[in-house]
């Protein structure tokens, strides 16, 4: 007999052995639910076996197991249908190893909580074990598991936020990429730093904002692979958006590709330093709110600011006078 305390609750525990054919896979655990979203509505737990023993820190599991003779942990598990909520990983590993030497790993040591245990409580739990804890979740997976405490165990952002030691602004982004794959059908883990790396930058998201279906158009660049990496996307993605709209839609419309717009956009300026801190400059200027905020501030602040306009364009008509001196002389 034992005790857990998850959120304030105590929760009465029970640990022992059981056997191994008994327990079944929790389909809700974020890293089960990342594998086998997309790929079967209703997996099976012989769905889930298959695709846990594929993976590699399962088959390390195996060996570790072997070499210790069973689990240093027990299984945490809910009673009445032997779900496993956490180590569902080394469930598969016993698995693998019972087909092997079915007495010796027959049964498998698991802490047991009450059947009726709220599901709330559950999500609890696992963030507690995966994130403050072990923090062994993928960001996909740790992007499913708040994206499902919010919208379907109701449970309100600051809340699940906390509980995972994330800010709200960290769990929003989680959330909101996770919402984006949804919403373009792509359960692909291995894609989310390409949505992430999407999602987060600034520069890209003036575009997406303007530009009609340039969302489906990035999508199908990264399904189709024509976006090699994530990185490939942070570094370079923002330089063709920030460009002359023409490269833009010569990429969108597949005059480009996507190397051959960054290229036409780095040559035509658009990762030019000067020009980017020029462009800023202008865009500031022509804001309605900036000529608002310089006709109301104090008289004292006023002047100052007629002496670094005057200093500004003395400079400016210098450069702009340099660069027309070296044009004429380029011919």
């Amino acid at each position: 007999m034992g005790t857990l305390l998850i959120r304030g609750q105590t929760v009465a525990t029970v640990t022992r052995e059981v056997p191994y054919q008994q327990l079944q896979f929790y389909v809700e655990n974020p890293r089960i639910y990342s594998f086998v979203c997309g790929v079967s509505s209703t997996p099976t737990q012989a769905d889930i076996l298959e695709r846990l023993l594929g993976l590699e820190h399962v088959r390390e599991l195996v060996h570790d197991i072997r070499a210790n003779g069973g689990l240093i942990d027990p299984l945490i598990v809910r009673d009445g249908e032997f779900v496993v909520l956490e180590g569902n990983s080394r469930l598969a590993a016993y698995h693998h190893l019972a087909s092997e030497d079915p007495l010796r790993f027959s049964q498998v040591k698991c802490t047991l909580l009450p059947a009726d245990i709220d599901d709330k409580l559950i999500f609890a739990l696992l963030a507690q074990y995966h994130v403050k804890g072990k923090k062994d979740w993928a960001p996909y997976e740790k992007a499913g598991f708040v994206y499902r405490r919010f919208k379907s165990q109701q449970v309100d952002l600051p809340v699940v936020a906390a509980e995972m030691g994330l800010t709200k602004e960290e769990a929003r982004h989680l959330v909101s990429v996770y919402e984006f794959m949804i919403k373009h059908d792509d359960a692909n883990r291995d894609r989310w730093s390409y949505y992430d790396e999407f999602l987060k930058s600034r520069k890209i998201r003036k575009v997406r904002e303007d530009v009609a279906d340039f969302d489906a158009f990035i999508v199908s660049q990264i399904k189709s692979g024509a976006i090699d990496k994530a990185m490939e996307l942070r570094d370079k993605l923002p330089t063709i958006c920030t460009s002359n709209p023409k490269i833009l839609k010569r990429y969108m419309v597949g005059t480009y590709d996507f190397a051959e717009a960054h290229e036409v956009a780095v040559t035509a300026g658009g990762e030019n330093h000067a020009l980017n801190k020029l462009r800023r400059f202008r865009k500031w200027l022509v804001e309605t709110t900036t000529e608002d905020d310089l006709l109301d501030a104090p008289k004292s602040v006023r002047d100052s600011i007629q002496f670094e306009l005057k200093e500004i364009e003395k400079k400016a008509r210098k450069l702009k006078d340099l660069l027309d001196s070296k044009k004429a002389a380029i011919g």
